[in-house]
């Protein structure tokens, strides 16, 4: 099991989520209250698993709120607050900020002109890869390394254009490997490790410690490929929210190492 200190960040779905963002996808009906049923699933999984959740307080005038994961990057006991690509989302960070602020961490802030999504941020051991030329900008990328590249992070932009974020994209498995969906990887090459799966929602995985990956149900080959790989895939259903383009990733904000408290 993970460390009792491994804590997530969460944020309920507000009534407006139907209305959120969506970029590479057609609109179709969400409906909000079975989507409130999965949010509460996806929570239930993180504490079955471990992990201490800490909610943000919903933000009813942001319906893109619920994907928690895009306003702040930590690393350390760094917290990076984002200034999302899509002006409209800019409000949601202010709470989040008084979250990681509560929780000890020493805070930073993208500024303009630059933009950062915390959706095209994957860390993976020592490396942090930064998805380039949807939501998030050079300046972004700049500020991220200048912020991270003194705790040690090597920072690798890698070019998005065929999904809204990089871990729309791919995520990384606990030895390194990254896995995703070949068509929508612009360039597998950028990963010293990549491994194909087959399923567009079998490309986005949570750690949950040990051999545990937290996984949307609706990929069952490739949750099937990665069991026999020795991974124990957590199957969660998020559907509603895969109609606004989110993943199991952009629900919650892991926090693994935050220096104790005093």
């Amino acid at each position: 099991m993970p460390e009792a200190k491994a804590l997530a960040l969460v944020r309920p779905p507000v009534p407006r989520l139907a209305e959120g963002l969506i970029t590479h996808l057609e609109r179709v009906p969400v409906d909000p209250a079975l989507a409130v049923r999965q949010w509460d699933g996806y929570v239930r999984a993180l504490r079955d698993n471990g992990w201490r959740t800490v909610e943000v307080p919903a933000e009813e005038t942001c319906p893109d709120s619920v994907f928690v994961e895009d306003a702040v990057v930590v690393l350390g006991g760094t917290a990076l607050i984002c200034r999302p690509g899509a002006a409209s989302r800019r409000s949601e960070t202010a709470a989040v900020e008084e979250s990681v602020r509560a929780l000890g961490c020493a805070v930073l802030r993208v500024e303009p002109p630059g933009t950062l999504d915390g959706g095209d941020v994957l860390k993976s051991g020592g490396t942090v890869y930064v998805g380039l030329g949807g939501r998030t900008n050079e300046e972004g990328v700049r500020q991220l390394r200048a912020a991270f590249e003194p705790l040690g992070a090597h920072v690798v932009p890698v070019p998005v254009t065929r999904v809204l974020h990089l871990k729309s994209a791919v995520t990384a498995l606990p030895d390194g490997t990254v896995i995703g969906h070949p068509p929508l990887v612009d360039d597998p090459s950028y990963f010293p490790r990549f491994r194909a799966v087959p399923e567009e929602a079998g490309a986005h995985v949570v750690l949950l410690g040990g051999n545990r990956l937290l996984m949307a149900s609706g990929a069952p080959r490739s949750a099937e490929l990665l069991a026999g790989l020795g991974y124990e895939p957590v199957p969660v259903d998020i559907g509603e929210f895969e109609k606004l383009e989110g993943c199991v990733t952009c629900l919650s904000v892991r926090l693994r190492d935050l220096p104790e408290p005093p």
